[in-house]
């Protein structure tokens, strides 16, 4: 427990919601400010890391809640903590990362540092409301609604981002090809000059990578037909060896087996 009438479990500050003006209070969000740590780019001294966020609570939802204790810049959810924000993802029909679900963790930067103090300061009698009427938290029948017709496909659409993506992918072989173009037969910053070797495409010059890469297989195909051999030879030797030693036993039994008839004598008593 601590003063001002905010409680503190393990170095997280417990803040009372609901879900709704009429709805009584049963979820706590339990937050802190965010430890800097290596390889993080998130200010240390402007982000809150929020943990048990229900499932239904979106980053618009979230953003206009602790947007009471100052201006919100960031609001990032995800299934668990993390280092580093993932990039954004401006593509609605190709994601990247699944949607997240279940209860998540927030990373909420603020403008300014004193907002991270007015939270940890918040009363644990001052109930958050989630999901005021202004801008109530989409859920139930309506909710299902507006994710089938997010998930509908526009086929106009798709076949436009396909295309631009298409698009661009092109010019950027085109200026790989035109750069590699320009660049053969000149010298570099040492004065040594690339020398490539031309294969079936005479508009791609192979660069110095492809060159040793072909090289590098061409001596991977010849040790390993060298290596056949040898082995091969050694399969043979070893054959020889065998069956010369055979032989030679062979002879000694022959010779063994003569000098035991031999000395073998008639004795009837």
């Amino acid at each position: 427990m601590c003063a001002e009438k905010t409680v503190v479990v393990d170095g997280f500050t417990v803040l009372q919601t609901k879900f709704q003006e009429s709805s009584k209070p049963g979820h706590s969000l339990y937050v802190k400010e965010l430890q800097k740590r290596a390889g993080t780019t998130r200010p240390k001294d402007r982000t809150l890391f929020v943990v048990n966020v229900p499932p239904y609570c979106t980053q618009e939802s979230v953003k206009r809640v602790f947007s009471d204790f100052g201006e919100v810049i960031k609001v990032c959810l995800y299934n668990k903590p993390r280092n580093e924000d993932a990039q954004p993802n401006l593509s609605k029909y190709f994601q990247d990362a699944p949607e997240v679900k279940g209860f998540k963790v927030a990373y909420i930067v603020f403008k300014k540092a004193s907002s991270i103090q007015k939270v940890k300061s918040h009363p644990y009698d001052n109930i958050l409301n989630l999901s005021p009427e202004d801008a109530p938290i989409i859920t139930g029948i309506n909710k299902w609604q507006m994710d089938y017709e997010n998930n509908v496909c526009n086929t106009q659409k798709l076949q436009t981002e396909i295309d631009k993506f298409m698009e661009a992918y092109d010019e950027e072989q085109e200026r790989e090809k035109n750069l590699a173009l320009e660049q053969e037969g000149m010298p570099d910053e040492e004065g040594w000059v690339k020398v490539t070797r031309h294969g079936k495409n005479k508009g791609a010059p192979r660069t110095e990578t492809m060159e040793r890469k072909v090289t590098a297989k061409d001596k991977r195909k010849q040790t390993e037909k060298e290596l056949r051999n040898f082995y091969a030879f050694q399969m043979r030797e070893s054959k020889r060896d065998s069956i010369a030693e055979l032989r030679k036993k062979f002879e000694e039994d022959k010779q063994r087996i003569s000098l035991m008839k031999a000395s073998r004598k008639f004795r009837p008593y």
